[in-house]
């Protein structure tokens, strides 16, 4: 029985962490992109976890591997490196849904404080 081979789509992996670094620097300069902290909150949990996915697949496809397949895999350097990118995009996500899920919690109040900073969005009283 022939065993599939286990992809690496390295540059896949790569544009997700782009876009957690880019979903991260949005929520850190503008503190808020859509103007709702829920909506925020969503979109960071959902990148997360399809960030995590991938690489989630490939450490249970690493895991059910005959022994002597998964040796062949891991005994290489690039075998090595890739199960190092993936444990690295496995913390990628998870950072990613922590920051996602910490939207939920942050009050409402939070964003108006943040936007009393730039003069031409806050109207006089």
């Amino acid at each position: 029985m022939n065993q599939p081979r286990l992809e690496h789509h390295t540059k896949r992996m790569w544009i997700s962490v782009l876009l957690a670094i880019a979903y991260g620097s949005l929520l850190l300069y503008l503190h808020a992109f859509t103007g709702s902290n829920t909506l925020d909150g969503i979109i960071g949990v959902m990148l997360g976890l399809y960030i995590g996915s991938h690489p989630a697949a490939h450490l249970l496809d690493l895991l059910y591997l005959p022994h002597g397949a998964r040796q062949d895999l891991l005994s290489s350097q690039s075998g090595i490196w890739w199960l190092a990118l993936n444990m690295l995009m496995l913390l990628v996500g998870l950072i990613t849904i922590t920051i996602g899920a910490n939207r939920f919690v942050q009050p409402a109040s939070a964003l108006s404080v943040s936007l009393e900073f730039i003069p031409i969005l806050v109207t006089p009283k």
